[in-house]
């Protein structure tokens, strides 16, 4: 069966009106029909097993069958990518991906090397369309939440609003702390922040300003990943290591042992 994301509040007393563009994509695009079952997710984790009964001018019915709570939250860290605006459609590969593996919400953001310079009513039409490709992502890899978009803010607003447990900086220019060291020595959080730059990522006084508010500086090893990459990379060993990526259960994962004898470092700030 066809699934589809719909609102909580287009369903009443069991049955569910759909208008807008869920109508054109179920009836123009898929050309459902009267008749045809369905599974309706209403984002928040309740899915819907419904019949479609009929249509009307710009709006379809469907009467509620069964419904099924389905766990959201709770069993993987809720992970929150913090994401540096590249130019182009990038921000659209990274946010169709980062839904497929498991973000809990986005936040685009400004910084000094950042070429886009949205603003006003770009950056709200921006925004929008983002929110459809992510409630797209989710659909398709059936997803029964949809992730978080939030609104395009400045590197400084977005670490004044990061209160994740874990909080990570992808930064190039560190050198001495690995992501492997860290993850090793935490326990499965609540919540973790990846914050990755634009193109040439971030300077280093934006590198000293998160770590200020609480961001461990974090290399990814010898090879320097765009920024496209590197976020999604962490998420997936992330999702790997506490989540639900690969099987298991969420959350109770540790790392293999590694290829060569391994090291403990203790976490320090780079600066002085």
């Amino acid at each position: 069966m066809r699934r589809f994301f719909i609102g909580k509040s287009a369903i009443v007393d069991g049955v569910g009106v759909v208008e807008g563009e869920l109508f054109r994509h179920m009836i123009r695009v898929l050309r459902c029909k009267v008749g045809d079952r369905v599974i309706l997710a209403d984002g928040e984790g309740e899915e819907y097993g419904a019949l479609l009964t009929s249509v009307e001018g710009e709006r379809a019915f469907v009467r509620i069958l069964e419904s099924v709570a389905v766990a959201v939250a709770g069993t993987t860290p809720e992970i929150t990518l913090f994401q540096g605006i590249p130019k182009g459609d990038r921000m659209e590969l990274i946010l169709q991906k980062g839904s497929e593996l498991g973000a809990t919400s986005f936040v685009p953001l400004l910084s000094s090397r950042a070429i886009p310079r949205l603003a006003g009513d770009k950056a709200v039409e921006r925004v929008r369309r983002w929110e459809r490709i992510v409630a797209e992502a989710a659909r398709q890899s059936r997803r029964s939440d949809i992730p978080r978009v939030g609104a395009i803010v400045s590197l400084t607003q977005a670490l004044a609003a990061a209160d994740q447990e874990v909080k990570l900086l992808l930064w190039e220019g560190e050198s001495r702390q690995g992501l492997r060291d860290i993850l090793e020595s935490i326990p499965c959080p609540a919540s973790v922040a990846l914050l990755v730059g634009p193109e040439g990522g971030f300077s280093r006084e934006e590198a000293e300003e998160a770590v200020a508010a609480g961001f461990i500086p974090v290399t990814l090893g010898s090879r320097i990943l765009r920024t496209e990459t590197a976020g999604l990379a962490v998420l997936a060993i992330l999702q790997y290591l506490w989540g639900d990526l690969g099987g298991g259960e969420p959350g109770t994962r540790s790392f293999p042992p590694p290829c060569r004898k391994s090291r403990t470092v203790a976490w320090s700030s780079p600066w002085p």
